[in-house]
């Protein structure tokens, strides 16, 4: 038993208890950030009016430096719930509702965003003339930010049963434009995860710079090609209102139209910039959880079943608190309709070095993620690159570098 789950022991009953139960409403820090930006700047105004204007790049910062440092400040969680618990705290409508409470906030953050990047008059936060370019850029990554962690909220909508769950997860990748990403995710990386064959699944060797266009156009092609396979078996048109594609990029259409409508067309290019950064965090995180790891192909030609050893992990509790348990993507992996809060921390899934949010700013920058990723996948699979998922370009030069060990 881990310290971890010692200490999830109640020492008074001696009952099990969800030591996370309360810390999943921070993850609602991440929609109010628009507005946290607002009330540092007001709160900053009178004495400090320059330095007040770095909040506007608040969900950079939080990004890039609050969470990475928060993750080495608190201790891992690898405490797993018993399983004669699961079916109770499924049906917990607490963590349920910590779910839904992320959608209404981060669309008050958008509208907020949006008045605040087309006023010409913001003289109740000290600016007469509205906001200045640079802050406008950075007030445009915070609410992309919003939308990518958004998209994660959709994730954990868009997998599970419930109708109306499914409609809100297309309702949250309205923001983003990226509504084919409930189709592609579901019915596309679920089934292919792993293998040569998934754009999502990012190949050893392969910078994150070559794995964006190929991730984003092969995710649209294939969430494109499902949906009007799918439509065709059941003899509907593709061009229908039962496409849920076409459903869910109208859902864009109608929030950016009314957003345009509302506040101008000079808002579009930052509704364009925000989601193009948002998309890009969901991409970034992509690129981490299956990098270089390969399902073996079976004597019939097929793959064999996703294991835990297709899925890079991580135990770092802040990144994971503002991203519903996604770090525990192998048992994600195996059973995609769990509810966030009973998905377990696999010890033989291989673990990543930090949290996704110190990741993510290490895969901006190619040496520094080869240099501390690649020997990872060389240990994972005992030495023998053969076996992992290698970028073709690369393959000669990794195997020539990594020799096979003789048996």
């Amino acid at each position: 038993m881990t310290e971890t789950h010692q200490r999830s022991i109640s020492p008074k009953t001696g009952e099990w208890r969800d030591l996370n139960r309360y810390y999943w409403p921070w993850a609602l820090i991440a929609p109010m950030l628009p507005l946290i930006s607002v009330g540092i700047v007001f709160g900053l105004q009178w004495w400090a009016p320059g330095v007040s204007q770095v909040a506007w790049w608040s969900g950079p910062l939080f990004l890039y430096v609050v969470v990475p440092i928060a993750d080495r400040i608190v201790v891992p969680f690898d405490e797993n719930p018993p399983e004669d618990l699961v079916e109770s705290l499924e049906a917990d409508f607490w963590y349920r509702g910590c779910v839904y409470a992320y959608i209404p906030m981060q669309f008050f953050g958008i509208g907020l965003s949006s008045h605040l990047l087309t006023a010409d008059d913001l003289s109740w936060l000290g600016l007469e003339n509205g906001l200045s370019l640079a802050s406008k850029i950075g007030v445009a990554l915070t609410i992309g930010l919003v939308g990518g962690i958004g998209i994660n909220t959709a994730h954990e909508l868009g997998h599970k049963k419930v109708e109306y769950e499914q409609w809100l997860s297309r309702i949250v990748l309205a923001q983003s434009f990226y509504g084919h990403f409930y189709v592609e995710h579901n019915r596309g990386h679920h089934v292919r995860v792993a293998t040569p064959e998934d754009p999502a699944s990012s190949r050893l060797g392969e910078t994150l710079w070559q794995f964006y266009p190929r991730s984003v156009l092969g995710g649209f092609r294939s969430g494109w090609a499902l949906e009007r396979d799918r439509l065709h078996r059941t003899g509907k048109r593709t061009f229908s209102f039962s496409n849920a594609n076409l459903t869910a990029w109208l859902m864009s259409l109608a929030l950016w139209g009314a957003l345009v409508g509302v506040f101008g067309v000079e808002l579009l290019p930052f509704l364009v910039l925000q989601a193009v950064y948002g998309i890009s965090l969901l991409e970034a995180v992509n690129y981490l959880e299956h990098y270089g790891l390969l399902r073996r192909t079976k004597e019939n030609g097929r793959y064999e079943r996703c294991t835990p050893e297709h899925s890079w992990n991580s135990d770092y509790a802040v990144s994971d608190i503002f991203l519903y348990h996604l770090q525990r993507h192998s048992d994600h992996h195996a059973n995609p309709t769990r509810r966030y809060q009973v998905l377990r921390s696999m010890p033989e899934s291989p673990q990543l070095p930090a949290g996704y949010a110190p990741l993510i700013l290490v895969s901006y920058f190619p040496f520094l993620w080869r240099a501390l990723m690649d020997k990872r996948v060389v240990a994972h699979y005992d030495g023998d690159l053969r076996r992992s998922n290698i970028q073709p370009a690369k393959r000669e030069k990794y195997l020539a570098k990594y020799p096979a060990p003789t048996r």
